[in-house]
């Protein structure tokens, strides 16, 4: 590891003098290539400082234990030892996670979609619920959301289907655990007897794609044109501005009705499009990599319940991990980095011992 570790930070210097040269941004395009590995590789070098400067403050510590004579400085050499000697593993385990293989996909925006499934009108309304919660968590963490699609449900306040344009830095490594079936357990509006209704919606996370990563076809595309079920505009309601745009050899749709002119609907359809053709394809990648598919925390099953929240118990559960909080209304608020970041430590755990046994 140390070696692989040496020729890191020397991979790292080389590039910090290749982006200093001004002749380095003269091709844009490999300009932006040698930062972004820059950037990669940043993170594991300052913690391989870290790391070789404990390990040389605990050697001199122990030298200093040995062969110190003043029973106070002794004292304190030994104090020190022990507390670098509990901060050296901490800091190995830090830079084995950060020497494991990133997904590509990670640094990626993303497309979400939520579908109410099972329960009705209740399911429509709370994938509404989820949307907010998105939108909210999206906020805190300074990414740009947005609504692309939606189409509403019979009854107030509620949707059967929306997608969402999440931008920002990692958004796709952050929010891919959120794919799968979410289960609610509460007392509807309408419900006179007070009992409990079980419903549920879909959340499906595709990491956005690049016109590269994917090859569309002009001839494998059917395009549609109707009128927007928005609010009312300048153009909303009274011309065709939403466009429909199906990819024939898959059955994929991918609409949009959000922006006032056809052609800006046209373009966020395709960039729709092209993020669920990727992800066919990431999924076919990662079915040949075993280690991303041993879990459902790592696979992200869109089939299988990964949640419930429950009103009743003000209780959220994730069943791919046993993780329970009893604060759901401030989770419902976007307060979902506590579960996230579990379910990052969770795949980091699993990715470790896979590679042990590797």
């Amino acid at each position: 590891m140390l070696e692989r570790l040496q020729s890191i930070k020397e991979r790292h210097m080389d590039l910090e003098r290749l982006l200093a040269d001004p002749e380095a941004a003269a091709d844009q395009a490999r300009f932006r290539k040698l930062n972004k590995e820059y950037s990669d590789l940043r993170d594991i070098v300052r913690a391989y400082d870290l790391y070789a400067g404990a390990r040389r403050q605990l050697e001199e510590s122990r030298q200093m234990v040995a062969s110190e004579e003043d029973p106070e400085m002794k004292a304190m050499a030994r104090e020190e030892t022990d507390a670098l000697e509990r901060r050296v593993p901490e800091l190995e385990q830090e830079l084995r996670l950060l020497l494991l293989p990133k997904d590509e996909a990670d640094s990626r925006n993303v497309i979400m979609e939520i579908r109410a499934g099972t329960g009705g009108e209740e399911a429509a309304l709370f994938a509404a619920d989820l949307m907010r919660m998105y939108q909210r968590y999206a906020e805190r963490q300074g990414w740009r959301c947005e609504v692309l699609d939606y189409t509403e449900s019979s009854g107030p306040g509620g949707f059967r289907e929306v997608t969402l344009s999440i931008t920002g830095h990692d958004v796709y490594g952050t929010l891919k655990f959120e794919s799968g079936v979410h289960r609610v357990q509460r007392v509807p509006e309408t419900e006179t007897q007070g009992r409990i209704h079980t419903s549920a919606a879909s959340v499906a996370v595709l990491p956005e794609a690049e016109e590269v990563d994917v090859e569309i076809r002009r001839e494998d595309l059917r395009f549609d044109t109707y009128r927007s079920g928005g609010k009312g505009g300048q153009n909303v309601n009274k011309v065709e501005t939403a466009v429909r745009i199906t990819h024939e050899p898959t059955g994929l749709v991918a609409a949009c009705q959000e922006e006032r002119s056809q052609l800006q609907n046209k373009e966020r359809a395709m960039k729709m499009l092209r993020a669920k053709l990727y992800d066919i394809k990431l999924r076919e990648q990662q079915q040949e990599r075993a280690d991303l598919r041993r879990t459902m925390v790592s696979g992200g099953d869109r089939s299988a319940k990964i949640r419930t929240y429950n009103y009743p118990q003000s209780r959220v559960t994730d069943h791919r991990i046993g993780f329970t909080s009893h604060a759901l209304p401030g989770f419902l608020q976007g307060e979902i980095g506590e579960l996230i970041d579990a379910l990052k430590m969770h795949e980091q755990a699993e990715r470790l011992e896979e590679a042990a046994r590797a």
